[in-house]
Order: C-alpha cells, then structure tokens, then sequence
C-alpha cells in the first residue's frame, strides 16, 4: 500500500497517505459512518443530511479537490480506511484544518493525534514560513478538549448560515504553525 507517512500507536499501525480524485468515494463512504455519529446530539437528523449532502456528495468532494484546493489524506490500519483529515489554503498565511474525523473504533488509538500532526506538516510542506492553521468547531463538539490539548486557541465565535435554515454554530480555533 502506497503511504506518505506510518505510524505507531499502541500496538496498531497507522498509514497516512494523500488522497486523490479516486478515494472519493472511500471518503463519502468514511463521512457516512462517522459523521452522523459526531454529530447525532448536536444536530437534528435534517441538518446532518443537509451537511452530509453539502460536504460528502461525490460532486462536492470533487469541487474540493479540483477547485478549491482541498488536500485529503486517508489514514488506514492495515487495508482498513480509518479516518481522514483535510486542509485548505485560504489566504497567503492562513490555512484551514477543513475535516479530521476518525472512525469511533479507532478513537482509542490516537489516529487525531497522527491525523492532526499530518495535517500541520503537510502545511509546513506547502508553506514553509510561519502561518495560521484555523479550524471551525462547533461549540458543542466534545473534541474542543482535544484541540485545545493540540495547542490550539480559540480566536472566535461564528454563527454561518449554510443555507435551508441552517447554521454552523462553531469556535474559529488557531495554531500558529512555525
């Protein structure tokens, strides 16, 4: 299997690699099974299909990679896909940590932390002088500990209307990356 980078974690192995146009659908498919999850006491039902329908519909995925600059890496445990993480530049110095999600059976093992770590050095790659990684979180999300474990500081509250009804109600959280 083609990898960037491997990992140890416990006694599980991880392999990070880039994603291409191909993995689209292993991305919808990983989407399908842990995003629900994430957010199944935060969100109604409808507004997880709407999100699910606007972030993770093989067209959408594709307008990411193809014109909006979205770099995906897909994290496997031996053959079996385990997560994902995105970024995505938006300004000169300013990065986006678009996505990071893990399978809920491999949240034990660190694969955020490796996911995470992979995301700052892919934009370290991409631009070597010093910059902003952000990320948007919602503010009921349980994972704000384990950004703000990361080393990431809350910068701002943003209530964004995503359209039919909906809003993202997240914490705009930063790293400086060096």
């Amino acid at each position: 299997m083609p990898s960037d980078k491997s990992t140890k974690s416990t006694d599980t192995m991880f392999y990070i690699r880039k994603a291409t146009t191909a993995d689209i659908p292993l991305i919808n498919h990983l989407a399908q099974q842990v995003f629900p999850e994430t957010y199944k006491n935060i969100l109604s039902s409808e507004q997880i299909a709407y999100m699910m329908d606007w972030m993770y519909s093989p067209e959408s995925l594709r307008k990411q990679m193809e014109e909006e600059g979205h770099t995906y890496y897909i994290a496997y445990e031996e053959c079996e896909a385990a997560g994902y993480v995105s970024i995505q530049p938006l300004e000169k110095d300013l990065f986006e940590l678009q996505k990071i999600y893990v399978l809920p059976y491999y949240q034990k093992y660190h694969l955020g932390r490796q996911l995470f770590e992979q995301a700052v050095k892919a934009i370290r790659e991409l631009h070597p002088e010093p910059c902003l990684m952000e990320l948007r979180v919602n503010r009921h999300n349980p994972a704000l500990g384990f950004y703000e474990h990361m080393g990431m500081k809350k910068l701002r509250e943003d209530d964004c209307h995503i359209g039919n009804g909906y809003y993202m109600n997240d914490y705009i959280m930063g790293l400086d990356i060096r």
